[in-house]
């Protein structure tokens, strides 16, 4: 199963579907993450309980629906797996989950934000992304990352005053203030340990790129990196939770349930679809959907919770979603561009094999026909 840019409709709106569905399920994560942790679950033991439960998951499936197209196993291939395993499940996961113990779930979700920014500037090193200030594509997506940034930092810092809803009007008592207050301890150790996996989460997110490409089976590769993440998860609770044998004991409460949670939809699922998502459309077109997690979590709240809605969460949801749209509308031009590009070098290919058809050929046009077909399907 895979994901196409190209095609039908149906295959060119694949992947804005699956990283909206796929922000649906991870704007559920920090609020049950943190009641978990507030109930005494160790940060350290949950990253293990969630890909070791993600592993059982995907591991079916990733045998049964990529035997045959599971390419073979290189070492280079396997170092690649234990980085991202390290990258992402062991370093950032710890970093995300004690920052969410010293801050709070809307705090640690508006710093997550950064994540577009990051990856934009890695893919731009990386080359994996063309930046040229003169084009108005790359104007757009420059400017649309810093607008989900900076619209995910006015929801954050800025709340301005109240929004009578009609569905929010019971819950206007103060005591919600006073239970966030009382849950912050030291918020700006949290935020540094997010915004540091933050940064490991968008070098993931980049060798994740490399990796796809010799070895493209998505769901082989995310149970690989699910499983060897819970090994080297394993490792850093063993030696942080040393001597606290209480803190593995799991029983049916809040803990199985973000453990289960997590490992299913915010692993399995959200690496599966990331790995899709990324070989289809790129770093900058997955990382640029993070922001929606934090408007979700608003409009949850809202409804849900009754939360009380203020006017600058509005104000930086517009922002985001401005954003996101400039992003997503620069990584369109950029495709017309590259699919007119390639259309117009096969045109000329077929004409000039077509006039050339009666002239003898020398080894010196088959090299230069060779060097055109190169350039043509190198990746950019």
């Amino acid at each position: 199963m895979s994901m196409k840019p190209t095609g039908s409709l149906y295959n060119q709106a694949q992947p804005y579907v699956a990283m909206v569905l796929m922000r649906l399920g991870s704007a559920g994560m920090p609020i049950v993450a943190k009641y978990a942790l507030n109930k005494g679950m160790s940060q350290h033991v949950l990253v293990v309980y969630r890909f070791a439960i993600a592993t059982l998951v995907l591991a079916p499936f990733a045998v049964v629906f990529e035997r045959k197209v599971r390419p073979k196993m290189t070492l280079s291939v396997f170092v690649q797996i234990v980085l991202l395993s390290l990258l992402e499940p062991a370093i950032d996961q710890n970093l995300y989950y004690t920052g969410i113990k010293y801050t709070t779930a809307t705090v640690a979700t508006a710093l997550s934000n950064v994540l577009p920014a990051f990856v934009f500037l890695l893919a731009w090193v990386c080359r994996f992304e063309k930046v040229d200030a003169r084009k108005v594509q790359c104007q757009a997506k420059i400017l649309g990352t810093i607008g989900t940034v900076g619209g995910a930092m006015i929801m954050t810092m800025f709340n301005g005053p109240m929004l009578p809803f009609p569905w929010t009007k019971i819950n206007h008592h103060p005591q919600s203030t006073k239970v966030d207050a009382s849950n912050i301890e030291d918020p700006i150790k949290g935020a540094i340990m997010i915004l540091v996996g933050c940064v490991c989460w968008a070098c993931f997110v980049i060798l994740q790129t490399i990796t796809l490409k010799s070895f493209p089976a998505e769901l082989s590769l995310t149970t690989l990196i699910c499983f060897m993440g819970t090994i080297e998860g394993a490792i850093v609770a063993l030696v942080m939770e040393r001597g606290n044998a209480s803190a593995w004991a799991i029983h049916w409460d809040s803990k199985l349930l973000a453990a289960i949670y997590s490992g299913i939809i915010c692993s399995g699922v959200a690496y599966y679809i990331g790995a899709m998502v990324i070989q289809a459309k790129g770093p900058v077109f997955f990382a640029s959907f993070n922001p929606l997690t934090m408007v979700i979590v608003a409009i949850m709240s809202s409804f849900i919770f009754s939360e009380i809605m203020y006017l600058g969460r509005v104000i930086g949801a517009i922002v985001i979603v401005v954003g996101l749209y400039m992003v997503l509308w620069g990584k369109s031009r950029d495709e017309k561009m590259l699919s007119d590009s390639t259309d117009d070098t096969k045109e000329h290919t077929q004409m000039d094999t077509t006039n050339d058809a009666t002239t003898p050929i020398s080894n010196q046009d088959f090299f230069a026909l060779d060097l055109s077909k190169v350039s043509t399907n190198t990746p950019q």
